[in-house]
């Protein structure tokens, strides 16, 4: 028989270690060497996991650390009966509400992974369960998100059935407990193994995991507890919402389970694309067309609005085609209220492709007047 090592030198703690420091020391190995989290060597994290669990079952027993301490042993047989703590290694079923000789090392399990030894994510999935979340799209104008609005949807999904309140059963007398797992919804197995016991927990397959056995369903919903519906609703826009921002109804998605809350509605607002106004942040961006004597001489121009409604504004003698002016708080509001942007639009010089004679000879007599020299026809080639 192979040399049995020091269990206090397993569990990397000293021979005085508290019950305390001995949980500590056994949670953190048991995490770091659980076969599911080794996946690139499974077999020897198996092994140092049962090495572990050995040691922390020995110690963490107030009779058998004694003996430990004073025979180097926890076991009259020298550990030699082959039989185990249940003494005759063979292997158990049990319910969540029977016999539970696993103790502390199955809690330990659980908090670490949901359930046993080889069943990571297993857990019991008879409480409340919140339904699933659904999403929609929903598109609006430039306009509309500017200002904010109110629309409605039509989206299709699952509504909690009236007939029987969601319990699938034509009627209470109809449900019963279910004889496997007496309600809980998961049985509880447990292996004796040379290295010691391993535990699982798996979903009662009597009943689903519900922990409950209907015998006559429901004729409206055929024992689902939800009916697929129609549903209209409702959706307040809030001003400044932009394109591609998320609005989330509460509670306005899937029925949940077993008295779980209802699930919650994620609507994605697109924005459609406006002829005249871009958006920048909470800025309103816009390109005015004005004229060559406008930019030349200045001029008041009428500028339109997102919401309507005409700004006036004077620009001066001389602007520049390309030109930036701002109109303070006429932007987008932030969702909140709190702050609302500006309104930048950017002046286009507009030069006219064709003129009169009367126009042309002006604009050659202002030009001699400037210093300029009109511009000379060429001549072809041949003169």
């Amino acid at each position: 028989m192979a040399e049995k090592k020091d269990y206090y030198e397993v569990l990397g703690v000293n021979k005085n270690a508290t019950d305390e420091e001995l949980k500590k020391a056994y949670r953190k190995l048991a995490k770091k060497y659980h076969p599911d989290a080794n996946p690139d060597n499974p077999k020897a994290a198996e092994a140092k996991f049962k090495e572990v669990n050995e040691a922390y079952e020995v110690l963490s027993d107030s009779q058998k650390r004694r003996m430990y301490d004073q025979f180097g042993t926890a076991d009259p047989q020298g550990f030699g009966g082959g039989q185990g703590p249940f003494g005759n290694g063979g292997y158990y079923s049990y319910t969540s509400s029977g016999f539970d000789d696993f103790g502390d090392l199955g809690d330990i399990f659980s908090s670490f992974f949901g359930g046993g030894f080889g069943s990571r994510g297993s857990r019991a999935n008879n409480g409340p369960e919140k339904g699933a979340d659904l999403k929609a799209a929903i598109e609006i104008t430039f306009e509309e998100s500017f200002l904010g609005c109110e629309k409605e949807i039509v989206l299709n999904r699952n509504e909690t059935c009236k007939k029987c309140n969601g319990s699938g059963a034509k009627s209470a007398s109809s449900i019963e407990t279910c004889n496997v797992c007496h309600g809980s919804g998961t049985v509880r197995q447990v292996v004796n193994s040379l290295f010691g016991q391993v535990q699982t927990q798996k979903t009662c397959t009597n009943c689903h995991g519900t922990g409950k056995i209907i015998k006559e369903v429901c004729e409206e919903c055929k024992g689902k507890g939800t009916v697929r519906k129609q549903a209209k609703i409702k959706i307040k826009i809030p001003a400044g919402l932009d394109d591609g921002q998320t609005i989330v109804l509460k509670g306005q998605g899937e029925p949940g389970k077993r008295g779980g809350a209802q699930g919650d509605l994620y609507i994605i607002v697109r924005v459609r694309k406006h002829s005249i106004f871009t958006r920048d942040g909470d800025k309103v961006l816009c390109d005015i067309p004005i004229t060559y004597t406008q930019a030349t001489l200045g001029a008041e121009l009428v500028i339109p609005m997102v919401d309507g409604s005409k700004e006036k504004y004077k620009i001066p003698e001389g602007t520049q085609s390309g030109t930036k002016f701002v109109i303070k708080n006429k932007g987008f509001k932030s969702v909140n209220g709190q702050y609302q942007g500006d309104f930048v639009f950017t002046v286009n010089v507009q030069v006219p492709k064709s003129l009169t004679k009367e126009q042309r000879n002006l604009l050659l007599e202002l030009a001699k007047t400037m210093n300029e020299q009109p511009p000379i026809k060429k001549k072809g080639i041949f003169g």
